[in-house]
């Protein structure tokens, strides 16, 4: 597929890689050889920068041989050699060599780039404890700045004050340290990243011993999310002397503290383990988090004395695939475990916030509505908990079943068993008198006989409810608990005022539908409740999502809210990247078509139903998409300008005007649209 749509590059993309060559002990030829193998690997994946290990053409462990003329010599010879072997490849090469500089002898990292070298940054952390040696060989490069160095008759840019950017692909822009440095409390890449760096790389021996792959990994983790970048690590591998110590050849790719892509570790042979970053992910966290651009401030503004080396890259836009794992469920993750621990938090923010809600409105009771359906059952398990952990009877809880038009006796049938399963004070009242009244009285053609179900006959209902919730908890001293999750928020799936948008606190406000189903299942696989309970609470998990506002079609099929508004599993990927990153609308088709085109591949969160593991095309997404759009930007922040409070519970994002999201009512979402219109196939 030849349309820019699908290339990486036109979305901010830029596949890096962990190389792990097989070393040698001080045979520079052969390292130079491996290097240029793993080069070529990488060019024929498209990689557009490769990360070598510390001193992988000088040799690490090496000791006094360092301090060899034929050694340094050799090693220029193995620079001599990359160098023209790169010519004729896409990726830029960090490699590491011991350079002789002024009477010093320097631990450093190149950078080579299409037949020529970059420039030189030279190790400012030199480790001189426990088995490490390398004041004895190496100078630090501590105040090394506005330097160059003669590198095989040709004159370098030299210091520790070089970031690298591609003219042609704005996203492209690394920093290089060496080992050490980021065991410092000062990590010279912190500046790195602070003068504009986007993609932090990290050049290491770094020998093995108990627990140290985990440490090298916290570290990581660590400096990706502090100085908000993406950090690629390459640790030496198998073939340095092992006369003291061993190697493992671990290789790291972090993104926002996050880990995508690791190699395997031991390994005989050589490896490249690589991802596509996402450089625009990373800007855009950088615009949101004042605190970074406070942090250069702070630092003296390190881009005013960086050295921006220049580079032409010439990317190629063309489809070369998708480089890294998207989840699916962006709120859910796919590991058991870790899946359990955000459900276990989700779960008792929700329960804490609610608590000291009740606490402060000095309400005696609880009043909610119960349909039956996924959001007000998971409220109420909710204030069930909460009402235990206040040592309060649960029949403080009053929940009332409002029976409409077109209520299902089946949902009406779970409410009540949910109700009574859960022990709490549990009345019905029907509302189709009062509604028909109120269609009477405003002249609504309902009210003779007309099968007329527009907008005016759903919020005759469901303003209805929310009215009599609010007078029952006038009457009984309570609070309205509001059911509405943050999906509804963002889609303006909610009846505005005098309707389900309002409530006294909006307890699910912070939880999208996708993570709503998983909390449920997570309540009952840890048995936060009994038999009776759990047992209800899956049959609710099975049913159709549906407002049940209009009676059932002559076919008997229910409303069903998925048919009208997309897939709640689309809507909450779209809204993931609208509201936490500010993605385009392109970069978003893109991801979720890479996610969701093909149901085979990838991983599901391990409790997904499997008729709910789908596939959905491009065009699929690219008009759900369009429809999320419109109901975003256009027609529903005004609902959302005037939430009720509730806890934020995700990352991901809130959509209250007092917390995450601050948008205009009247706005429009032109830009939007038009993005999507001219940028997707």
């Amino acid at each position: 597929m030849t349309h820019p749509f699908f290339a990486i590059h036109r979305h901010g993309l830029i596949r890096v890689a962990a190389a792990t060559p097989r070393a040698s002990v001080g045979d520079t030829a052969a390292n130079a050889d491996a290097t240029i193998a793993l080069a070529k690997e990488a060019d024929a994946r498209g990689v557009d920068l490769v990360v070598f290990p510390e001193l992988n053409l000088t040799s690490y462990a090496i000791d006094d041989l360092h301090l060899q003329t034929a050694q340094q010599r050799a090693t220029l010879a193995a620079i001599a050699t990359v160098v023209e072997a790169s010519a004729e490849m896409r990726p830029v090469l960090l490699v590491g060599a011991a350079l002789v500089r002024n009477g010093r002898l320097y631990n450093c990292a190149l950078a080579i780039a299409r037949g020529r070298v970059l420039g030189v940054v030279p190790k400012t952390f030199l480790p001189n404890y426990r088995e490490f040696y390398e004041k004895r060989w190496f100078a630090s490069g501590a105040g090394m700045t506005g330097l160059t160095i003669d590198l095989n008759g040709e004159d370098v840019p030299f210091g520790t004050d070089l970031v690298f950017a591609a003219r042609d692909l704005p996203s492209f822009v690394f920093h290089a340290e060496i080992c050490e440095d980021y065991w410092a409390p000062t990590p010279p890449s912190t500046a790195g990243a602070l003068a504009g760096a986007l993609i932090c790389c990290n050049l290491s021996a770094s020998n093995i011993v108990i627990g140290k792959a985990r440490d090298r990994a916290m570290l990581a983790a660590a400096q990706s999310a502090r100085a908000v970048c993406a950090y690629v690590y390459s640790a030496a591998g198998p073939g340095e002397s092992t006369t003291e110590v061993a190697w493992d050849g671990q290789g790291l790719i972090h993104e926002l503290g996050e880990q995508i892509a690791e190699s395997a570790r031991f390994s005989t042979e050589p490896e490249l383990v690589v991802a596509d970053v996402d450089c625009e992910r990373i800007t855009q966290e950088r615009l949101r988090t004042g605190t970074f651009n406070d942090a250069a401030v702070f630092a003296g503004n390190p881009e005013t004395r960086f050295r921006r080396i220049a580079f032409d890259h010439a990317p190629v836009l063309a489809d070369s695939g998708l480089e890294r794992a998207i989840r699916r469920f962006p709120f859910v993750p796919n590991d058991p475990a870790r899946r359990d621990d955000d459900c276990y938090e989700a779960f008792n923010i929700q329960v804490e916030a609610l608590s000291k809600r009740l606490v402060a409105a000095h309400a005696e009771t609880i009043v909610i509505g119960v349909s039956g359906g996924l959001d007000s059952t998971h409220a109420l398990i909710v204030a069930a908990k909460a009402m235990d952990r206040l040592g309060r009877p649960r029949s403080a809880i009053l929940g009332f079943t409002m029976p409409g038009f077109a209520t299902g006796e089946g949902t009406k049938a779970n409410a009540w068993a949910l109700m009574r399963a859960l022990g709490i004070t549990a009345e019905e009242i029907d509302i189709k008198p009062a509604a028909r009244r109120m269609l009477e009285d405003i002249g609504h053609p309902f009210s003779e006989g007309e099968p007329i179900y527009d907008i005016t006959f759903e919020n005759v209902q469901a303003g209805l409810r929310t009215d009599y919730l609010f007078r029952l908890a006038n009457q009984r001293r309570g609070i309205v608990l509001g059911t509405g999750d943050l999906s509804e928020m963002a889609l303006g799936w909610c009846t505005y005022g005098v309707g389900d948008q309002m409530s006294h606190y909006a307890v699910n406000a912070g939880v999208p539908k996708t993570l709503i189903q998983f909390l449920i299942r997570w309540c009952i696989r840890t048995d936060q409740y009994d038999a009776a309970t759990d047992a209800i609470l899956s049959t609710i998990l099975a049913q159709e999502i549906s407002p049940e506002l209009v009676p059932a079609g002559a076919d008997g099929a229910l409303q069903s809210t998925e048919s009208m508004i997309g897939p709640y599993a689309l809507n909450d990927f779209f809204a993931h990247y609208v509201i936490r990153y500010g993605l385009a609308p392109s970069k978003i088709a893109f991801l979720a078509w890479h996610a969701w085109r093909d149901a085979s591949v990838g991983a599901w969160p391990e409790d997904l139903p499997a008729d709910a593991r789908v596939a959905y095309d491009l065009p699929t997404i690219k008009a759900w998409l369009k429809k999320f759009l419109v109901r975003f930007f256009t027609t529903s922040q005004f609902k959302r300008s005037a939430m009720p409070n509730g806890p934020k519970v995700s990352a991901g994002g809130a959509l209250s005007p007092r917390g995450d999201w601050r948008a205009p009512s009247d706005g429009i979402a032109t830009t939007w649209i038009e993005e999507l219109r001219s940028s997707v196939p």
